[in-house]
């Protein structure tokens, strides 16, 4: 039975995304935990997170995760959500600025305000609810038609220094970044767990994958 570890620091809804990962996969061993042992032993992590970025990587520092962290994105399949893929990047303008992980290259940016749609109405931040993902090829996809539609909550978002990362883009109003991939880790903006049929579906294309 393979395992995947749901990385436990004290933020993110982890009911349920080990619920949706255990749905997606019901033979697979599902464990939420803090414990370096198990994440570096598991055969696949998930990376969760919401909330503000200083306090993401204030509790990795004092869960003594960052190294953690670092080797399971270098070694294994490896799942960024919301804030976890954001902590993934170089830093982050939330909290004035909050260095990140650094495991991708690029930072995360807050959307301008006011923003405007094509008919000049202001749309607010945070981005929230149901937004079309345009995709780039990755196994991830798997039987998901591209321009599905996926759920977000942010008022940040990622922009990698180099479009060769980006996994998916959406709309608010322009493009942005909104899945990233890079060897054996994938990240997304958007919350798997809470997108009905296409967020199972690749969160079961995740525990199915070997990061290739």
């Amino acid at each position: 039975m393979s395992t995947v570890a749901v990385i436990d620091y004290g933020m993110g809804n982890l009911h349920s995304i080990s619920k949706a990962l255990q749905h997606a996969s019901p033979d697979t061993n599902v464990v939420v935990t803090s414990d370096a042992e198990k994440i570096l032993n598991a055969d696949r992590v998930v990376f969760p997170g919401v909330g503000a970025m200083r306090d993401c990587m204030q509790a990795l520092q004092d869960f003594n995760l960052v190294p953690v962290i670092k080797q399971a994105a270098q070694t294994k399949p490896f799942l960024g959500i919301c804030l976890g893929m954001q902590a993934l990047l170089n830093d982050s303008q939330e909290n004035g600025h909050t260095d990140c992980l650094g495991i991708l290259d690029g930072h995360v940016l807050r959307f301008a305000e006011p923003l405007r749609d094509n008919n000049g109405e202001i749309l607010k931040v945070p981005h929230m609810g149901w937004n079309e993902v345009k995709q780039n090829p990755h196994p991830l996809w798997r039987d998901i038609p591209d321009n599905s539609r996926f759920y977000f909550v942010h008022s940040y978002y990622a922009a990698p220094q180099s479009s060769e990362i980006i996994a998916g883009t959406s709309d608010y109003p322009n493009a942005f970044a909104c899945a990233l991939m890079k060897d054996n880790v994938f990240a997304v903006q958007f919350h798997p767990e809470k997108s009905q049929t296409v967020g199972l579906q690749l969160l079961a294309n995740f525990l199915m994958w070997d990061g290739k």
